[in-house]
């Protein structure tokens, strides 16, 4: 059995999930709604507001299914109520980010500024304190949509490993390289 699979989701107060019997998945919450299909081959139960995963066999396809669809469901059930969020933070000499809309400026060394269309699940702020590294913020009720997005800002510009330049998440520890020996 799957660790992860076999785990219950329980149902906060607020928040309904409907099953369809095309095995698609509806969770509404206070801050919106989302829906996945599932695997035909998984089966969802709802019982007294805990919902369980059931698969058929223990192949391998059935196996990887089953932890899957529950960890989908499952932000899917955090996503409606708390929602999610990602900092990043822009690393360099003259790196700036402006939002505007659905549409983030990002100033990131190029010979000409960067303009990023974000979909409409996802909302933006941009934050720059005088002497800090400028602070973009993600929030978005779709861990999945929020995830690719965070990951397509960052591939802008990777951080280097000389200088330590570039898109980082807040927090994250870039390993540093000691670059060229001092001479003779």
């Amino acid at each position: 059995m799957s660790r992860i699979g076999k785990e219950p989701i329980q149902i906060p107060a607020g928040v309904e999930v409907g099953i369809s019997e095309k095995n698609v998945v509806t969770v509404k919450g206070p801050k919106g709604t989302l829906t996945q299909t599932l695997d035909p081959a998984i089966k969802v139960t709802q019982e007294n507001g805990v919902l369980t995963f059931s698969r058929p066999t223990d192949l391998k396809h059935h196996r990887s299914m089953h932890g899957l669809y529950r960890s989908l469901v499952s932000n899917m059930v955090e996503g409606v109520t708390n929602g999610f969020k990602s900092e990043q933070e822009l690393v360099g000499v003259g790196y700036r980010a402006v939002a505007k809309g659905q549409e983030l400026q990002l100033s990131l060394g190029f010979s000409h500024n960067v303009v990023f269309q974000l979909p409409p699940e996802i909302s933006v702020t941009a934050t720059q304190d005088k002497g800090k590294a400028p602070i973009v913020r993600l929030e978005s009720i779709d861990k999945q949509i929020l995830g690719a997005v965070a990951a397509k800002i960052r591939s802008l510009r990777k951080p280097e490993p000389y200088k330590g330049k570039g898109i980082r998440f807040v927090g994250e520890n870039i390993r540093r390289k000691a670059g060229k020996a001092a001479g003779k």
